[in-house]
């Protein structure tokens, strides 16, 4: 007798899955906002004035750490820590694997007499040494050249994360090799705030501002993800190991209708965003928006904007919260860019801003003559640098999953491009031909309703085909990926544009030591910049054939890959860039090259193997099953009735050639992987083979399997489906 598979169990266990009870919280989210962080209200409170003084001045200013604090602020963060109920702590850091790393450390030290006592100094604060050394290095170390470091990363507040039974005091942390390079993606990023500070000042001295001491970049990070029962989610091995479906044929109704985005969030659904939220409250996360997102069981979150450095760290964090978090209610949480075919994928909205530590947005456009020349020269400098560098910008969100998104669904195309909107360009057109601009007036909304109010309007549209899109204020990044740390897209964003700022305050220093006045100055560098950086500005549908050739008449690169794209980062050009800016070494570029295509490598023979798996031990076997189920009941008629069974045959003849067809894309799919092997050494050629011989063929075992699953019963379906997938939560 045959089993049923696992699949059909989970349905009437569906009823049971966990939802809010509608017990009211026992405290408000002002209550527990931040009372696991060591935050600078917790510092004021704990340190002495003098301490606490230089902790602000090194957030807030970047001030240089004075060691001699460091055991002043060590023993009031234990002190805070232990009276919250941690027993452990952790330099918690960013490896080269995109995840985060952490080694706990008790406080408890055992004396002679046979007591315990705590301990934590500053020297435990200030640099940890883990062995670390199966961490990715790209050759910048060997395996028996282990010693790491991490170091204590002030300017991102201490926390506390809870256990079952404890909680773990986490250190925000650096981590470097022996020889000083960098191991992590913090370490370049906290650089290339530092050199966005130090030329954006320069260009700022030449506006006459003297009162400004530094400038960092803000970041809010629009999180998308995917909720799924993990009853299902533990069935599909693919799921589990690879963060996507392998599998799986198209659902008779999967976006078309258009009746997710914005809609009523389910109670089960509701009950796990507030659950979330609470939990990153309490690790002072400032969460502020949650909502359906397009494709079924696709949902969003987005914070306020934070400095870049913190930003990056707490989106760490949502992420991670978001996985733990769904398993409480029964969900799996899937963060992978692509993880459904033939719906939307998920992105990283990462909406980028240059402020000083007035509070000044150096992107906002101001009200008199001088603050909007400083606006422009500051634009100017961002779309410089996006045009001189559209291939480093691709190449930093190069990711395997990533590739199967770009380009459709609304995530923007490989090309790299800016939309500014209509009166930016307009102000643009105007600068490079020097016409005057036309004035425009406040316009409005007529809604056609006598008793609501007409709405203002925005100066431009939204576009959401655009990679780069200038929103009021900041730029939106929309090709980061869902499950990317977004240190590295925002290391290359700001050393490009720190380059660029660079650059054009040494054009405007040479034109007022030639005594030209500075508006004339900035008129004529301006312009000179913006007619030969035009090309990259465009506010048209990015997803059209016509922007695709037209984008190849500008000469914008289309990096469709990653195979194309990583390289990129060992580009003279880009070796170069690193050098003068001084926030990568030329070893660690190529040791992040290294690194990126073996994880491509990685990921698709991971896949590969996935696919083969469940082709041959789960689709192979059902299907086979149907067959002999389905030849015998066409024997069975056959002596029954007087003439042949004809749709039975051709049912039978069409599920026989599906599975013919599996079986031979299962053998071509292995020829290709040993082909592909074949390159083992060069790891261009290796990671390219893997593109283009072993993707492909995969494809095709999948269109086979996906056959299938069209054909055959489905009460012996092995994996349970598109349908079921998305429509259970």
């Amino acid at each position: 007798m045959t089993t049923v598979p696992k699949r059909r169990d989970a349905l009437p266990s569906l009823e049971s899955s966990p939802v809010a009870n509608g017990t009211a919280y026992v405290s408000s989210p002002l209550e527990i906002y931040g009372q696991n962080v060591f935050s600078l209200t917790t510092m004021r409170q704990m340190l002495p004035k003098q301490v606490y003084q230089h902790m602000l001045e090194i957030i807030e200013k970047g001030v240089p750490l004075d060691p001699a604090t460091a055991d002043v602020v060590a023993a009031a963060m234990k002190d805070w820590a232990l009276s919250r109920g941690a027993t452990h702590y952790s330099h918690w850091f960013h490896p080269l694997t995109g995840l985060t790393a952490e080694k706990h450390s008790a406080f408890l030290q055992p004396t002679r007499d046979g007591s315990v006592i705590t301990e934590f100094t500053g020297e435990n604060l200030l640099q940890g040494e883990p062995d670390a050394s199966s961490f990715p290095s790209g050759g910048l170390r060997a395996t028996f050249e282990a010693r790491g470091y991490t170091g204590w990363d002030p300017t991102s507040n201490a926390f506390l994360m809870e256990g079952t039974l404890g909680k773990t005091l986490c250190i925000p942390s650096v981590f470097l090799g022996f020889g000083g390079h960098a191991l992590d993606k913090k370490a370049p990023l906290l650089r290339s705030i530092d050199a966005i500070s130090r030329a954006a000042l320069r260009v700022l001295r030449l506006f006459g501002n003297r009162t400004a001491s530094r400038v960092i970049t803000t970041l809010g990070c629009e999180q998308e993800y995917f909720l799924i029962d993990r009853r299902y989610f533990l069935q599909r091995p693919d799921l589990i190991t690879a963060g996507r479906t392998l599998f799986g044929a198209r659902p008779a109704k999967g976006q078309e209708m258009e009746d997710h985005y914005f809609g009523a969030i389910k109670q089960r659904v509701l009950a796990y965003m507030e659950d979330l939220e609470r939990e990153l409250y309490k690790l002072g996360i400032p969460v502020t928006t949650r909502h359906n997102e397009v494709a079924p069981s696709q949902f969003e979150l987005a914070p306020v904007f934070e400095r870049a450095n913190v930003a990056t760290d707490h989106n760490m964090l949502v992420m991670s919260e978001m996985k733990r978090v769904a398993h409480k209610h029964g969900f799996e949480c899937l963060l992978h860019e692509k993880p459904f075919a033939g719906i939307n994928g998920s992105g990283k909205h990462n909406n980028w801003s240059m402020a000083d530590d007035l509070g000044v947005n150096l992107l906002d456009p101001g009200r008199t003559p001088q603050e909007n020349a400083q606006f422009l020269v500051f634009l100017t400098a961002v779309i410089r640098a996006v045009h001189s560098h559209a291939d480093l910008l691709r190449a930093s969100v190069a990711t395997p999953a990533n590739d199967h998104r770009l380009g459709a669904n609304e995530a923007p195309p490989a090309i790299m491009s800016i939309y500014l909107g209509d009166v930016l360009t307009e102000v643009v057109e105007s600068l490079i031909h020097g016409e005057p601009m036309s004035r425009r007036e406040q316009q409005f909304l007529d809604i056609g309703v006598s008793t609501l109010p007409p709405l203002p309007m925005h100066d431009s549209d939204r576009n959401r085909t655009s990679p780069f899109a200038y929103t009021g204020s900041k730029f939106e990044f929309r090709a980061v990926g869902s499950g990317q740390n977004v240190a590295r897209p925002n290391m290359v964003l700001n050393t490009i544009v720190a380059e660029s700022l660079d650059a054009i305050a040494g054009q405007l220093e040479q034109a007022l030591g030639q005594g030209k006045p500075l508006n004339e100055a900035v008129r004529a560098v301006v312009r000179a910049e913006l007619t030969a950086h035009a090309a990259v500005v465009f506010n048209g549908d990015n997803y059209s054939a016509e922007w695709h050739a037209e984008a190849e008449r500008r000469g914008l690169p289309n990096l469709k890959s990653c195979i194309e794209a990583i390289p990129v980062f060992v580009a003279p050009r880009t070796l170069e860039l690193f050098g003068k800016v001084k926030v990568l070494s030329e070893d660690e570029l190529r040791s992040r090259c290294r690194i990126m295509l073996e994880n491509y490598v990685k990921t698709i023979s991971i896949e590969a193997a996935l696919t083969a798996d469940l082709g041959r031990t789960s689709i192979l076997p059902a299907a086979l099953e149907y067959q002999q189920r389905m030849a015998a009941s066409v024997q069975a008629m056959e002596h029954v009735v007087a003439t042949p069974a004809k749709p039975q045959h051709h049912a039978l003849k069409t599920l026989t050639a599906a599975i013919d067809r599996l079986l031979i894309a299962l053998e071509n799919q292995e020829d290709a992987r040993k082909s592909a092997e074949s390159n083992h050494g060069d790891e261009l050629a290796h990671a390219a083979a893997y593109r283009n011989q072993v993707l492909p063929a995969m494809a095709e075992t999948r269109a086979a399997g996906d056959a299938l699953e069209l054909l055959v019963d489905d009460r012996l379906w092995p994996l349970p489906k598109y349908r079921e997938l998305l429509f259970s939560a």
